[in-house]
Order: C-alpha cells, then structure tokens, then sequence
C-alpha cells in the first residue's frame, strides 16, 4: 500500500487540506467573538453551513455517482478555495452576511467533496488493505486537527486574522494541485453505462433499498449514532467538566489524550482486524464507548475524566475505520457516491439533535446523569443490535448447510 502514489497523494493532500480547515474553524470563532455578541446566534450561523450542506446531499450523491471521482473533488476543491475569498470580503467589510456566504459555500463543497473522497478510496487500494487505509485516513485527520488548533492559536497572536485565511487558502490550493496528480482507475462497470442507455445512478432515493436489503449495512449505520451521542455534545461536556473541576488546564489534557487516544486505535484496529472479524470489532468498541459515557460519571474525577475521553478516543479510533471498510466492501460501488453522501447527511443532522439534546440535559439533569443516560442508552443499542447480528449469521450458516 505504502508504495501506492495515490495512497500518498491522499494522505498529504488531507493533512494539507486539514490544516487549512482548522485554521478557518479558529478562524471563524475568532470573527464571531468580535462581530456577533449572542451566543445563540453564533450556533445559527454555524447552523447556517451545515442545512446548505444537507440541502444539497441528494445532488451530491447523485452526482457523484455518475461523474468521475477525481473530477467531482477537484471541482468541489476549487470550489472550496474559492469560498475563503468569501470570507476575505467578510474581514475587510466587518460584514458577517459575507461569512454567512463564505459558510455556506463551504459545507456546499464539502458535501461534494467528502461522498467523492470515500467513493474514490476502495478505487486506489486492495480491498484487503481498506481497513489500514481508513485508519491512517482518520489518523491524518486527527493529526491535523490537533496541530491545526494550536498552530492556529499561535498565529492568531503574530498575525491578522485575514492572513490566517490566506494560508488557508494557500493549504486548499495545494489540495487542489495534488488532486490533478490522483490516477484512479474507474471501472466503466462501476458506472453501469452501456451504449445509448443512461447511468444507473438516475436517483438518490435508489440507495434506499440496497441498505434495506443489506441488514448489516443498516445496522452499522445505525449505530455510528452511538459514538456520535459523545462527539456531538463534546465541546460542551469538555467546558462543563472543566467548570465542575474549577479548572482550565483540564481542557487541554482532555482533547490531548483523546486525540494521542484516537491516532494509536487507528492504528491498532489493522492489527486486531488481521485475527477478529470486522463486525466483532464493531460491537465490542460500541459497548466500550458506552462504558466510556458511564466513566464520565466521575466526572469531578481529573483522573476519571481524562481516562473516559482516552478510552473513548481509542475506541472511536477503531470504530469508525471498521465501518467505513464495512460500507466500502459491502456497498455495491455504483451506489457507493449516494451512499456516502447521505450518510454524511445523516450524520450532520444527527450531530445537531445531538448537540441540541447534550445541552438541554446538561441544563435538566447535569453532566454526570447525563452521561449515565447516554451510556445506557449504548448500551443497550449494541446489545439489540448484536442479538440481531447472531440471528442473521445463524439463518446464512444454515442457508450455506442446506
């Protein structure tokens, strides 16, 4: 794999594309703090970008699917350097309706982006590497997260907030330049065309029935709500724990061994998938992340805490690398750019309620009861879903018997 050009070419252009994201997420913060007092109206804004992104999914997808890959990220690549100039207009103007415009052109691009990447990945590594691949993926991700924050911070006090969007713009130009250099090999296949007849991927609505007639698709799919239960509301326990502590420091302990946390399941998920099936996997990192929402019960704990988000951190990181290999291998991949597509809805929206829900119970019941609840309610997802896991292995063992 490691010998792959394109392995190369996605991993650099992420950590590059990354940097530039983060660097405009502080970005953004930065500019609302100045020019929009009411916190209830920064998250609207913010809102504002992710209902574009959700609008247009459907299209995305469609899209997606019957265009070529590399031609969709370039394209939404483009488009998303060019939204930083949105945002450019914003500071030199002090107008936040041109954020507005620079958000929602974001999420837009991202929308495309995201279903085409996912979609081109089973594409330009063997299957039998995809697991590897989506963990050292979400591990880049990560990487560039935790350094994109702080080089953020460190920047924001030697120079303007405008020049930090330019060398946002320089990093989503550079992953615009690396993606010319993409080789992927599209099956025509893939695309299901035959002379005089149109592209089978006619409507979005048509990936439906292949995850109804795929349980185990359903059932990962469903359950990427669990650990979305804890990153929705992250940011808000993260700050409650740090008041119930009377401590700031705390913050930064937490999402430093969440992240070190992530990167090491990420890459030990390759290892324990070599011996363990990719759906033992699943369940068993679910019921953990359960465990980890109950930890948090002992959230006056700096110990306890920390341990909680490090146990989260390294289930998550094997979790969703598992399934994204599930859907990549199990997902005919002439549906593959509306699959991704409306699981990336699926997942903004989720995040949303999620984010919403964290709040008002952080408000009703408190940080520790809170967890506990959502803990359970884990719980007891993974134990649903596990008993149907057996039940439908067992009808295909007896199926293969007779």
């Amino acid at each position: 794999m490691w010998k792959n050009k394109n392995v190369w070419i996605l991993l650099i252009g992420e950590f590059i594309a990354g940097l530039g994201l983060w660097l405009g997420i502080i970005g953004n913060l930065e500019f609302m703090q100045e020019k929009v007092p009411s916190d209830f109206l920064k998250s609207v804004l913010l809102a504002s970008g992710l209902l574009a992104g959700l609008a247009v999914g459907p299209l995305a997808g469609k899209i997606t699917d019957q265009a070529n890959k590399k031609t969709v990220m370039l394209v939404s690549g483009f488009t998303r350097a060019l939204s930083v100039v949105f945002m450019l207009i914003a500071i030199y103007t002090g107008s936040v309706l041109w954020m507005v415009v620079f958000l929602v052109s974001i999420q837009i691009s991202a929308a495309f982006y995201f279903p085409a990447l996912q979609a081109a990945i089973p594409m330009v590594v063997k299957e039998s590497e995809l697991l590897q691949m989506n963990g050292v993926h979400m591990n880049v991700a990560t990487l560039s997260r935790i350094l994109g924050t702080a080089l953020a911070g460190i920047l924001l006090v030697i120079i303007s907030l405008s020049m930090l969007y330019v060398l946002s713009l320089v990093a989503y130009l550079a992953l615009f330049v690396m993606t010319w250099f993409l080789t992927i090999d599209e099956n025509e296949e893939s695309h299901v065309k035959t002379q005089g007849s149109k592209p089978k991927a006619a409507g979005f609505k048509e990936v439906f029935p292949v995850i109804k007639g795929l349980p185990i698709v359903f059932m990962t799919l469903v359950m990427t709500l669990i650990p979305l239960l804890f990153i929705g509301g992250f940011n808000l326990m993260v700050i409650n724990i740090s008041e119930l502590q009377d401590s700031s420091a705390i913050k930064g302990w937490i999402y430093t061994a969440e992240g070190i946390a992530f990167m090491t399941g990420a890459f030990a998920v390759k290892k324990i998938g070599e011996n363990v099936s990719p759906y033992k996997i699943l369940f068993t990192f679910s019921f953990v992340i359960g465990i980890a929402q109950m930890l948090l019960y002992f959230a006056t704990s700096p110990v306890m805490s920390v341990l909680a988000f490090t146990v989260f951190g390294f289930s998550v990181g094997c979790f969703f690398p598992t399934a994204a290999t599930i859907f990549q291998t199990r997902i005919p991949k002439e549906f593959h750019g509306r699959f991704f597509s409306f699981r990336n809805m699926l997942d903004r929206l989720i995040f949303q309620v999620v984010l919403l829900l964290t709040g008002l119970l952080l408000d009703l019941v408190g940080l520790q009861i809170m967890t506990v609840l959502f803990g359970c309610l884990s719980l007891v997802m993974t134990g649903l879903f596990y008993s149907k896991y057996r039940q439908l292995r067992t009808t295909a063992l007896s199926e293969q018997a007779s």
